[in-house]
């Protein structure tokens, strides 16, 4: 793998932790105005991977939302030329399929997270799309001043 596509990388998990930055707000926000209190996605991971544990829910939800989605959102995307905030849109709301198809059944909460209501499945995906929209227009900021292969080329030749 080349410098350039490393950093890339690094990019991607930055994006990703600005992306999961905004969502955490928006989760906490609507802990705090008392909307859906059943739809705890923390207490959920903390519950699945850390014996009930909060620290460990919030520590599995940054690992998730910037290091492993923001990896497969450079290793899927990074190659582009543009477009990045709606490529952002469409690969969160894969990561929201996944969520709703596997995770949430695994968590006790159903498919679709429908014991949780009819509002679960909607409220993921805004907040999804949202941290998608993030993702991709903060990875698009950060590539944005990169030199291309033929400036980078013609500043290293002789």
């Amino acid at each position: 793998m080349d410098n350039v596509h490393r950093k890339n990388y690094w990019k991607g998990i930055a994006a990703g932790f600005v992306a999961t930055i905004v969502l955490s707000a928006i989760m906490f926000m609507k802990g705090r105005m008392g909307i859906m209190p059943e739809l705890d996605p923390i207490q959920m991971l903390g519950n699945m991977v850390g014996g009930g544990s909060r620290t460990v829910g919030w520590v599995m939800h940054f690992m998730i939302g910037a290091v492993a989605w923001g990896l497969l959102f450079t290793a899927i995307f990074g190659a582009a030329a543009n477009g990045f905030w709606w490529r952002g849109i469409v690969f969160a709301i894969g990561a929201w399929l996944g969520m709703m198809i596997v995770v949430m059944p695994m968590a006790g909460a159903g498919l679709f997270g429908m014991n949780l209501g009819p509002m679960a499945p909607i409220m993921t995906l805004i907040v999804h799309i949202i941290y998608g929209w993030v993702l991709g227009a903060t990875y698009a900021a950060l590539v944005k001043h990169e030199p291309s292969d033929s400036a980078r080329a013609t500043r290293l030749a002789p």
